[in-house]
């Protein structure tokens, strides 16, 4: 079973830079891969082989920015059966999810077929966001950060249709960089997300516009009962109606920061609702 993919490098040549554009494409390939073979098998695997039972093929170039097409393949009978159970759209939305996670993006709704095999996944899921995030993201930011060039990593549905499924440049990169804070910061919080399998979700802080992603600082399985409720108690409660009227929460947390101060997770380690 194949799904064919591409890669575009913004470049007003019709080239890039070998080494790092290689590197680039190995990063694109082990994330793909990874991704995959972890929603297929329910294990995330730390190194991709080439004797794997999911790989990806090198295709044809395309002129313009700097495209390649790629295939990602399945060898394997019983991946091949999970694969069409969760069907390519619902696949497809899987690999954007995962990328835009990693990069502590929001992303977009899932999905009940997509959502359901993340439920399914549950602390799993974060372990393939963590495993992303070792390797993948670094040799696939090569060309971003030593060139200043973005990367799109398309699903072709065929030669006229493509969609775009990850972004990656020179903002994006900064997440290499991204420092957990020792010390606990108190906040104020409504959550506008939450899986309630794995304990990920986003949070506004009172106040401001912005989201941002947040995660409990021990497994979510361990977590007490009375938190769970508390936290999805109140997305529940100002799902639907005016954040005038929307309840808060007191939290308390470390957080995940970028070099240039930006915040882009919270790891809850506390709480008391109002």
């Amino acid at each position: 079973m194949t799904i064919n993919l591409d890669v575009v490098i913004e470049t007003p040549e019709n080239s890039v830079d070998m080494k790092a554009g290689l590197e680039s494409l190995q990063g694109v390939s082990d994330a793909v891969r990874c991704i995959t073979e972890s929603v297929l098998s329910g294990k995330t695997t730390k190194r991709q082989h080439h004797k794997g039972k999911v790989r990806t093929s090198l295709k044809r170039s395309f002129k313009g920015s700097y495209g390649q097409i790629f295939s990602l393949d399945i060898h394997d009978d019983i991946l091949k059966k999970k694969l069409n159970k969760i069907g390519r759209p619902a696949f497809i939305e899987l690999i954007a999810y995962f990328m835009s996670e990693s990069l502590y993006k929001d992303s977009k709704a899932l999905s009940s077929k997509a959502q359901r095999v993340v439920d399914e996944l549950e602390e799993n899921a974060e372990k393939i966001v963590s495993q992303l995030r070792v390797s993948s993201l670094e040799n696939i930011h090569e060309i971003s950060s030593k060139f200043d060039h973005d990367i799109k990593i398309r699903y072709r549905q065929n030669s006229n249709s493509q969609t775009v499924i990850a972004e990656f440049d020179k903002n994006t990169a900064k997440v290499l960089q991204a420092k957990k804070s020792k010390k606990t910061t108190d906040l104020t919080i409504s959550v506008t997300r939450l899986n309630i399998h794995t304990g990920n979700g986003r949070l506004q802080i009172q106040g401001q516009w912005e989201t941002v992603a947040f995660g409990f600082e021990i497994k979510y399985r361990e977590v007490n009962i009375r938190a769970k409720k508390v936290f999805s108690e109140n997305l529940n409660n100002n799902n639907g109606i005016k954040s005038d009227d929307w309840k808060f929460l007191k939290v308390s947390a470390h957080t995940i920061k970028l070099k240039d101060g930006k915040i882009v997770k919270y790891i809850i380690t506390g709480f008391y609702d109002e």
